[in-house]
């Protein structure tokens, strides 16, 4: 696991070397065992490694026998044993045990054909010294990351934003269109981000930069296609998902440091933590987030797993008054704006981590996307079913055995219930209908715009943009296809595997790792019959099935509880932190110019009334705090990227050979 970072400039304008020096220690906490750099008089590729497979050799950037190709690579192919086993019958010899000079050599044999036979989380770069042409590609569901700017012809690339504007040379302004579809979906669409000019490689894309400038292409995309004419019995799906599951874990297990595990108290942590311990019986160090707050602690549970597969286990308690601590180094590292804090307690945790000498972290990531375990796919289901019948007055009150975990709707009546899940609760045609409630609960941040901004984005609608993104086939998949596809390509790619995942955990140098995402799962659980994934109300039914005798009785049969983290107490409390007010002064509001300060005022007035939030006041103030340390963070303090450095040692590849073709 690494963070990569170079740039191509084929005028030779810049000090290319000296650059990429400081994008790479802009980001030396995603490696901080080495760094490395190749530089030529037109490229430079760079990497800081977190040295995990081949601790003695594999360093970064590397290059085939024949100098020709030199490769930086992010992440892990879990696969490169019996990848490497296959060059080997070929002829090709390797001088690391590294999986990046597996995948280099595979590159070099089949250029972006490659692609295809990785099992991993990816992001890469190879420069081609003899054509001056820089290959990126990204894995399939976007875990590992990778952004970009063009500008003048020159090609800048790096694993974080901050490290890209590291180049004085590039602009740095928030995009209004960027931030009105974060403000809708919770991220931007790729390749859009929230700063204009900066842009980010499509999970499952590959690409080519060269004189002619940035060509990219689609290599993988979710089918659900499978699903409609599938015949597969329960027995067979069962036998299938082991297989395929145990070997995703297994191959997951592969390191030259310890492997630990999260285990939430959830369904899907425990299944982990179940096979890892099927293979590897020895002990296991398990971590985990409680919460001083009871609402949204699920201690009692992660007790009953840790007693029950006998591990090793450290939990970290959450206070609110840490989540507001750490708010500002949260937004650093997820650069961009945020609608929830759960990201905080992920810091905090992969944090505990780290701190016990662990690199490596599985977790149970994915499951409630392609097996359906969300409450917002049996909610799909209850609107659909009250939409037939709008009028009853018994299907609305369904939505309250949902969401028994929030107060303020298990505690609601009637009216109420439909006052909050009503929305184009007829509109069952519309492509989007599954997530038109979330999106609109998002959607009133934007009430709160300034003149500004609501001129900037009053030609662009982010659904049309989401429109424009869609699969072919999307209108012929069933509704539970469809939602699955939106929250994993959008919310899951996005959201979830970056600003809780990725940045969150490799902010304290930790990687984690999810078997739920090797493409061979989601391809299977994609061609199951919705009824194996969702029965009647029944969620991740088949993964219920599979786990039984497997996992406590009590975990299995738990209500599903998502994952949530306190908001409003944190940023509106007495105890607050210092920034909070003056990230909702209108000193503040009025420099970074995207929210209306008089509207916010009539707001936190009706709070202070009140003395309590709403899940859309929190909402609301997450986003505007976050949007505006985002703003300090970025555009106002230039200064406070070159403060978050380290004085890295680098390693120097020159090469100043001429080219022999």
């Amino acid at each position: 696991m690494c963070g990569i970072a170079g740039i191509v400039d084929f005028e030779r304008r810049l000090d290319s070397r000296e650059i990429t020096e400081k994008m790479l220690r802009t980001i030396s906490y995603r490696g901080p065992d080495e760094c490395g750099i190749y530089h030529s008089p037109v490229a430079a590729l760079g990497s800081v490694r977190l040295s995990i497979i081949d601790l003695q050799s594999g360093q970064q950037p590397l290059s085939d026998p024949t100098s020709r190709y030199w490769i930086v690579f992010n992440g892990e192919i879990f696969n490169y044993k019996e990848l490497r086993r296959d060059l080997e019958k070929t002829g090709v010899s390797f001088i690391t045990n590294s999986d990046t000079e597996v995948l280099l050599q595979l590159y070099v044999r089949y250029g972006h054909k490659c692609l295809d036979l990785l099992n991993g989380q990816f992001a890469f770069s190879v420069w081609d010294r003899y054509e001056e042409e820089l290959f990126i590609a990204r894995d399939r569901m976007g875990i590992r990351p990778f952004f970009y700017n063009i500008r003048n012809g020159i090609f800048t690339f790096a694993s974080e934003i901050k490290a890209i504007f590291r180049q004085s040379s590039i602009p740095r302004e928030l995009n209004p269109a960027g931030l009105n579809q974060i403000y809708t979906f919770w991220t931007a669409l790729t390749p859009d981000t929230a700063f204009k000019g900066i842009f980010e490689l499509p999970p499952g894309h590959f690409g080519y930069f060269n004189k002619t400038g940035l060509r990219t292409q689609k290599y993988w995309e979710l089918d659900f296609s499978r699903a409609r004419n599938s015949s597969m019995t329960l027995e067979e799906a069962l036998a299938g998902f082991d297989e395929l599951f145990t070997d995703a874990v297994r191959i997951r297990l592969r390191a030259d440091v310890e492997v630990g595990a999260y285990l939430s108290g959830g369904i899907d942590s425990s299944a982990t933590v179940a096979y890892i311990k099927n293979i590897e019986p020895g002990i296991l160090n398990t971590f985990s987030i409680g919460f001083k707050d009871k609402d949204f602690d699920e201690s009692q549970y992660q007790n009953k797993a840790v007693s029950y597969f006998n591990t090793t286990h450290q939990q970290y308690t959450c206070t609110s008054e840490e989540i507001g601590d750490v708010f500002p180094d949260i937004i650093w590292h997820s650069e961009l704006p945020l609608t929830r804090t759960a990201p905080a307690p992920m810091f905090l945790l992969s944090r505990l981590v780290r701190e016990n000498n662990i690199k490596v972290v599985v977790t149970g990531e994915g499951a409630d996307e392609f097996l359906a375990g969300y409450d917002i796919f049996k909610e799909t289901v209850i609107r659909r079913f009250w939409a037939s019948q709008p009028d009853s007055k018994f299907r609305p009150l369904l939505l309250k055995r949902l969401y028994q975990y929030i107060p303020q709707i298990a505690d609601a009546n009637l009216q109420t219930i439909k006052m909050f899940f009503r929305y184009n609760l007829e509109d069952v045609s519309n492509p989007f209908y599954s997530h038109l409630l979330r999106w609109n609960n998002s959607n009133h941040i934007k009430k709160h715009y300034s003149e500004e901004i609501k001129e900037a984005t009053a030609l662009t609608s982010p659904f049309d943009q989401l429109a424009l993104r869609l699969p072919r086939d999307f209108d012929r998949l069933d509704p539970l296809s469809k939602a699955q596809w939106l929250e994993a390509v959008i919310f899951m790619s996005g959201y979830l595997l970056s600003s809780q995942g990725d940045r969150m955990s490799m902010a304290n140098s930790v990687e984690g790792r999810y078997p739920f995402l090797d493409f061979r799962v989601i391809e299977f659980c994609n061609s199951l019959p919705s009824k194996f994934k969702l029965n009647g109300l029944t969620e991740k039914y088949l993964l219920r099935k599979l786990l039984k005798n497997k996992i406590p009785d009590s975990i299995l049969s738990r209500v599903k509880q998502p994952y949530r983290a306190p908001a409003g107490n944190v940023f509106l409390d007495k105890n607050s932190p210092a920034y909070v007010q003056e990230m909702l002064s209108e000193e503040q509001t009025s420099r970074a110019g995207i929210f209306n300060f008089k509207s916010i005022s009539q707001v936190l007035s009706k709070i202070r009334r009140n003395g309590n939030t709403s899940e859309m006041d929190d909402m609301l103030i997450t986003s505007i705090i976050s949007t505006h340390l985002l703003y300090n963070q970025f555009i106002e303090n230039k200064n406070e990227i070159f403060s978050r450095v380290r004085n890295t040692e680098i390693r120097i590849v020159e090469d100043t050979r001429p080219v022999f073709v």
